[in-house]
């Protein structure tokens, strides 16, 4: 028995992921996540090293400030009890996994600032539900790395013209 794929080029879409991150991003979301300049982390074994060193909670609070979430949104996109990460003394490193869904984070609205044009735009794009989305706001998809990755996919189909 042979099994042939059919092809149908009319119903496919080819979307390269390339497309919806710039080599500008890998390194531009680290004034948003540290305030510290883009030169410093100039690879993405600098991104590598950081998320492996953690990130003070005041980078997490920082942040979730510069990018409009509550702290309860920011427990929940990382995962952790809103009450354990109120625990965390300011100065105190959280662990790895925090640590890179903060820097998750802070690439999505780099790159959302970036096809927005601003900051405020994407921020309120953000919060607003969408068709798209079956009526969900992207914010509410970013607890899981499927809905960092549709809420990327639409960012790249926005800057391309291309509108569900």
């Amino acid at each position: 028995m042979s099994y042939k794929k059919k092809h149908n080029s009319e119903n496919e879409v080819n979307e390269p992921m390339a497309a919806y991150v710039t080599t500008d991003s890998v390194t531009s979301f680290f004034g948003l996540l540290t305030g510290v300049s883009p030169a410093k982390y100039a690879s993405d074994f600098d991104v590598i090293r950081l998320t492996r060193q953690g990130l003070p909670k005041k980078v997490l609070t920082s942040l979730a400030h510069k990018i409009s979430l509550t702290f309860q949104e920011l427990a929940g996109i990382m995962h952790i009890s809103e009450r354990t990460l109120q625990r965390y003394e300011d100065d105190a490193i959280v662990k790895t996994e925090y640590a890179e869904k903060a820097i998750e984070l802070a690439r999505l609205y780099t790159r959302g600032q970036e096809v927005f044009g601003s900051m405020d735009k994407f921020k309120q794009w953000m919060k607003m539900p969408a068709h798209v989305f079956k009526g969900e706001t992207p914010v509410s998809l970013l607890d899981t790395s499927i809905g960092f990755d549709m809420v990327l996919r639409e960012l790249g189909r926005i800057e391309h013209g291309i509108f569900a």
